[in-house]
Order: C-alpha cells, then sequence, then structure tokens
C-alpha cells in the first residue's frame, strides 16, 4: 500500500513537471516569435512629433513592413553590434513612400518621412514647391502651416538646392514642411539605414482630448 501511495505521488510530480515545462516551452516560443516577427516582419511605431502632419497624427500607432525593403537582423549588447545581416529586398524605395528610419546623426534613433527623391534625381526647393529634375511636384498630401517664405540666406526650408541625390541615398521630407527636420537640413539617407515602410494604422489616440480616433483605426498609409 506504501508503494502504490508513493507511486501515485511520483506520478502527481511528473505532470506538475510536465505542466511547468509545457508553460516555459510555450513562453519562449512567444518571446522567439515576437522577436522573430519585429526583426524581419512587421514592427509597431508610434507618431511622436507632428513633421508628418496631416497624413500621421501625433498619436497614431502603426505597423511597419520591414520584409519590403529586406529584413534585418540586428544583434547588439551595450551599444556594440555583434551580428548584423540584410535580407534580399522585394523592392528598392519608390518616390511616395513614407519610411521608418535611422536618423543619420544618430543611428538609435528612428524617424519617419516620405521619399520625395531617389539617387540620381536632382532635388530644388523655390519658394516653398519641390521641383524634382525641374519639374514641380504635385504634393496633394503637403501642407503649410507658416504663411512666411524664409529666404535661402537665413535659412533652407523654402529654397533649397539643387542637389544631386547619390546613388543608393534618398531626399526624405515630412508632409509638415514647415515644420520637418529632415534631408533639407541633414542631408540624403542611405539606404541602409531604411527600416521598413509604413503600412497601416492600427490605433490613434488623441492626447488634448484624451480620446481615440476611431476613424484613423485601420486606416491605410500612403
Amino acid at each position: 500500500m506504501a508503494k502504490a501511495v508513493g507511486t501515485s505521488a511520483e506520478r502527481a510530480r511528473a505532470r506538475t513537471k510536465s505542466s511547468i515545462r509545457e508553460y516555459v516551452e510555450a513562453l519562449v516560443l512567444a518571446i522567439v516569435l515576437t522577436v522573430v516577427i519585429r526583426g524581419l516582419v512587421i514592427q509597431a511605431f508610434r507618431i511622436p512629433t507632428g513633421s508628418m502632419e496631416d497624413t500621421l497624427l501625433v498619436g497614431d500607432f502603426l505597423f511597419v513592413n520591414k520584409m519590403v525593403y529586406g529584413s534585418e537582423i540586428d544583434i547588439g549588447f551595450s551599444g556594440n553590434r555583434l551580428l548584423y545581416y540584410r535580407f534580399p529586398e522585394i523592392r528598392h524605395p519608390r518616390v511616395g513612400d513614407i519610411i521608418v528610419f535611422r536618423y543619420p546623426d544618430d543611428p538609435a534613433r528612428d524617424f519617419i518621412k516620405r521619399c520625395v527623391a531617389v539617387g540620381g534625381q536632382t532635388v530644388e526647393i523655390r519658394d516653398k514647391v519641390l521641383y524634382v529634375d525641374g519639374h514641380p511636384r504635385e504634393e496633394p498630401y503637403v501642407v503649410h502651416k507658416d504663411p512666411r517664405v524664409l529666404p535661402r540666406e537665413t535659412n533652407q526650408r523654402d529654397n533649397y538646392g539643387p542637389f544631386v541625390v547619390p546613388q543608393h541615398q534618398l531626399f526624405m521630407m515630412g508632409d509638415n514642411r514647415d515644420n520637418s527636420q529632415d534631408s533639407r537640413f541633414w542631408g540624403a539617407l542611405p539606404e541602409n539605414l531604411v527600416k521598413g515602410k509604413a503600412m497601416i494604422l492600427y490605433w490613434s489616440w488623441d492626447a488634448e482630448r484624451r480620446l481615440p480616433r476611431l476613424n484613423r483605426i485601420f486606416h491605410p498609409i500612403g
């Protein structure tokens, strides 16, 4: 009889250990899948500034497609990169794409802007109007909230170039042209700093009204 009780207790302990192991394995698998999906497929991103208004608003939350330009494996520790590899891209960045990228002056920070020109194209801004290869660009998404036109001698915000974008680089600008730190001020963006293409909004929060912007949820970005 004592032997039977001992056997029953051992079985109970074995079942407990098996359950714990299953939970641990499920947790590890969930972490691995999260890391893989975040690193290789999609990544969540929050809009912290108004530089892309009115296309993207402060408080918008979006998903970024990391596969289209080539997903990255980027492993590091304490600021030191241990392993880096970029998979083949599906396509090159195109004019009009809204792109999340590492800020060239501080790669630890992520920026989001619109690509307005690619390598080999000539960019010029005349009195707030963007010209690419000598032709004015139609940009219905652009807003100008400052009525002033700043002269080239004091600021290159409204009058810039002409500038030929180097090969394998992109010229990035915010849709809120009067309030955007972009390629007009820090130069063209090397393509190897690109992280992904903005895809869709999954949430939007209006901090001033303390209400969600329900009409923006699941809104595609373009």
